[in-house]
């Protein structure tokens, strides 16, 4: 099964991760996609760099980020490999714990629905 870990931050606090925790997270991504656990992953440019477009009563409309009323942000993701909702939250817990004691955020951690996933 695959899952989404969305990683939540609030992209106003100006917390900026350290050299040592991007060297902390390359070794737990590297170890984690040789077992195979670890799909993709990446960080998101800022909410200002974004659009948004939206489909109401079938007109779309776009706005620009950066989007004011936004407290919390999806900041990044992992895509991950488990046997179960688990075994994923084990994983998530993993980056979680790379950040220490200084960060906060959230991942919220999703089942892919395969039903609607194209063929692989």
């Amino acid at each position: 099964m695959r899952f989404l870990s969305m990683i939540r931050i609030n992209e106003n606090s100006g917390q900026r991760p350290s050299e040592q925790l991007m060297a902390d997270m390359g070794k737990l991504m590297a170890e984690m996609t040789a077992a195979g656990s670890l799909l993709d992953t990446a960080g998101l440019r800022p909410t200002a760099e974004g659009v948004r477009v939206r489909l109401s009563q079938g007109r779309q409309t776009t706005t620009d980020g950066p989007f004011a009323e936004t407290k919390e942000v999806i900041g990044g993701y992992a895509l991950l490999q488990a046997d179960s909702m688990e075994q994923a939250l084990a994983l998530t817990r993993r980056f979680l714990d790379v950040h220490g004691s200084d960060w906060e955020i959230e991942c919220e951690v999703r089942q892919v629905d395969e039903e609607c996933a194209p063929q692989r």
